[in-house]
């Protein structure tokens, strides 16, 4: 058994640290924001125009002019700030967000993501996830360890449309944390029950493995 959408991002909140401006991608990474620890003063920011993004909305605080990059309904913390999608990457392109959290198609042992196009498929565009890329100080990387083939999404080499090159530097699945280091996937952490096993077998690149690996923990 892997980790549901929500423990992963219960997991990535744990990568939080106080003071950080933090980008939350579309998918699993908007759940990040249900999950920041209590007592800790972090600003989320959707890439639309919205600094200061608190977790998703009651039904009787549903708000249908406050949403995050992927259309959905959100919050507003106290001491938000909303202007227009132009400074918004600004921020973004200026260096100012400390952490992005991303999902992706695949990753590579190199630090490639691949995340906004499958071939053959219909798509409007890249979005804000180049800026994204190209600008954070840190990128963590959400997404399934495998397709629904059972095929590895962590690879030797993408082979889908790029992202970004050598950005990325840490990855949590449903299996596994992963940190990329000297090109090469080191296994952090496992989710609770997973085997070393079957990481290894799901993981195309790649993979180190040093000593006993710990399960992840959510208290």
């Amino acid at each position: 058994m892997g980790l549901t959408r929500e423990q992963i991002a219960m997991r990535v909140a744990q990568e939080l640290q106080d003071g950080y401006y933090v980008n939350l991608g579309i998918g699993i990474p908007t759940l990040v924001a249900n999950y920041v620890p209590e007592g800790m003063e972090v600003m989320l920011q959707s890439e639309n125009g919205l600094l200061g993004m608190g977790p998703y909305p009651t039904e009787d605080q549903v708000d249908a002019d406050m949403i995050n990059a992927g259309k959905e309904t959100v919050t507003a913390a106290t001491g938000a700030a909303i202007f227009n999608s132009a400074e918004s990457f600004a921020m973004i392109r200026g260096g100012h967000v400390d952490l992005t959290v991303l999902g992706a198609f695949e990753v590579d042992q190199n630090g490639n993501i691949a995340s906004w196009m499958i071939p053959g498929k219909l798509v409007k565009g890249m979005g804000g996830a180049m800026d994204l890329v190209a600008g954070a100080q840190n990128i963590v990387v959400t997404m399934t360890h495998a397709d629904k083939k059972g095929n590895s999404k962590l690879l030797k080499q993408c082979s889908l449309p790029l992202t970004g090159v050598n950005c990325i530097k840490k990855i949590v699945t449903d299996l596994a944390v992963m940190e990329i280091r000297d090109g090469r996937f080191h296994l952090i952490e496992r989710a609770p029950g997973v085997s070393v096993e079957e990481i290894k077998q799901k993981t195309e690149g790649d993979l180190v493995v040093e000593g006993d690996v710990p399960e992840m923990t959510f208290a």
